[in-house]
């Protein structure tokens, strides 16, 4: 039966988000290693299903200044994805790189945005593409769009966008190591609901 909220999911769909959600960020630690040039590995990820005053406590409360990369999926899936680019990592990136590290957001030079949209249009569409292979759906991305905000403000787009379908959203995060330092890693995903259920169906876990 085909799901009418997040909530509505049970634990065998749970768990197969949780599966695509694993694979998916191991691909994009992968994916920057490569585009760094170091070591980047993640911690087991975990994915939860939040709502979204819930999900912007859990990447660090409204109020916190970060950076988002934010796509729009379309095809057979439709919807949004958003990779969040806490200060820790940013530098992470800058210093491989740029050779550079900013102690504050405002120090970003355009060719520094210009990094970091192409970090998180690589994670993201390594993201999607594991997913897309594993359920044989074919997602299409829009040109990434940046932004430097209270994260509140950047959890607003998909709300605005999303959330007369659903007061949830499904969350994925874990940790970045290289270096033996450890940066958040959070990436958000809003399929509509629509797309939610057409993929549990691909993936063979609902018949809704």
């Amino acid at each position: 039966m085909a799901i009418k909220n997040y909530d509505e999911l049970n634990s065998l769909e749970l768990d197969t988000l949780r599966e695509i959600g694993s694979m998916g960020t191991g691909n994009a630690a992968t994916a920057l290693s490569q585009m760094l040039g170091r070591e980047v590995r993640i911690t087991l990820p975990e994915v939860r299903i939040m709502g979204y005053n819930e999900a912007i406590e859990w990447i660090g409360g409204p109020e916190e200044i970060t950076a988002g990369v934010l796509v729009k999926l379309s095809g057979q899936m439709t919807g949004i994805m958003l990779s969040v680019q806490p200060l820790e990592f940013v530098n992470i990136v800058l210093e491989s790189m740029m050779e550079k590290t900013v102690s504050d957001y405002t120090e970003l030079t355009d060719m520094e945005h210009s990094a970091l949209v192409e970090v998180g249009n690589i994670m993201i569409s390594t993201f999607i593409n594991a997913l897309s292979g594993l359920s044989g759906i074919d997602v299409s991305l829009t040109v990434p769009a940046f932004t430097v905000d209270m994260q509140g403000a950047i959890l607003a787009v998909p709300m605005a966008e999303y959330g007369g379908q659903s007061d949830y959203i499904m969350t994925i995060g874990g940790n970045f190591v290289s270096d033996n330092k450890q940066v958040p890693c959070r990436l958000l995903l809003s399929p509509d609901l629509r797309s939610l259920n057409a993929l549990l169906r691909k993936l063979g876990v609902s018949d809704g």
